[in-house]
């Protein structure tokens, strides 16, 4: 379906129609970027994307390519190219990639794992061969980001979905110093960056420092602290624990409302889960929370 740019832009733009939301985030998957890089994946039924060769050795990392985005990706671009033409402006588009560690992640291990064995024992290991891992993706990260503003998208976000699962050392090293590079390097033309370090709030301070414009806080993050940390030197994205879609939507106004309330009045704050959405939440919840937001926030957004 991301392949198929028409396919896509329908997705996109579902969210906007059926749910009333304020921006549209592209229809993608992070895992197009390894592929992009010469490795093959596969979707399997009730077990999500895997790699049937992961990368295991230095020889492994030294057959990927940094693709040129305007042909490897290029299923991508026309995505946003369509999905801008039939949004006509109604709302801004979102483009995204994945961090450069969470995606060495996917790319090490061959899929989700929950110890993430192979990748903490080469990062351990050969910590050489690992940077020159991500080396490879930080440059491929920044060309994608880059030719996806240049094909419209109007902000876009970097997830490191995995970053809560090293040390506040090595999340240092290995997640937020390739974050700096990307974003020290990344010609934005005015397009706003957003970054969204999962479970790292050891490091908050310094993730605000890497010159992202917006932070995203996950659900286990006090937003008025994290708001306290920051300061008014960027945004902050978040932070609704995704389960309470589940309850009802009079649950969901109440927790929609304490939000807010922790954000506190001003400028700054992009409303959002505090990460992704249940494939099963009904879409009458969903678009309860937005219309809460959109409602409640008049109180605090001003």
């Amino acid at each position: 379906m991301c392949k198929t740019p028409d396919i896509a832009a329908e997705v996109t733009i579902q969210p906007v129609d059926l749910i009333g939301v304020d921006a549209a985030v592209l229809f993608s998957d992070i895992l197009v970027v390894p592929e992009a890089m010469g490795m093959e994946w596969r979707m399997v039924e009730s077990e999500g994307p895997r790699f049937p060769k992961p990368i295991r050795s230095r020889a492994d990392i030294e057959e990927l390519i940094v693709p040129d985005p305007e042909k490897g990706l290029r299923y991508v671009l026309d995505a946003i190219g369509t999905t801008k033409r039939h949004l006509n402006g109604r709302v801004p588009l979102i483009g995204f990639s994945g961090a450069p560690w969470t995606l060495a992640t996917y790319m090490i291990e061959g899929g989700g794992t929950p110890s993430f064995r192979h990748t903490k024992a080469m990062m351990l290991d050969d910590p050489e061969a690992f940077l020159m891992l991500l080396k490879k993706i930080e440059e491929t990260v920044r060309l994608y980001l880059e030719a996806q503003i240049a094909a419209g998208a109007d902000a876009v976000q970097i997830f490191d979905t995995w970053a809560g699962i090293l040390t506040p050392d090595h999340f240092r090293k290995y997640s937020l110093d390739p974050l700096f590079a990307v974003l020290s390097s990344l010609h934005r033309e005015g397009a706003p960056v957003i970054v969204f370090p999962k479970g790292a709030h050891h490091s908050l301070r310094d993730i605000a420092q890497t010159g992202a414009d917006v932070v995203g806080i996950d659900w286990t993050m006090d937003l008025a602290v994290a708001r306290e940390i920051t300061g008014d030197r960027i945004a902050l994205q978040g932070n609704l624990d995704p389960s309470v879609l589940y309850a009802s939507p009079e649950s969901i106004r109440r927790e929609v409302r304490a939000i807010l309330k922790k954000y506190g009045r001003g400028p700054g704050h992009i409303f959002n889960l505090g990460h992704g959405i249940g494939p099963d939440v009904p879409v009458e919840h969903a678009r309860a929370m937005v219309r809460a937001v959109q409602e409640e926030s008049v109180c605090y957004h001003q």
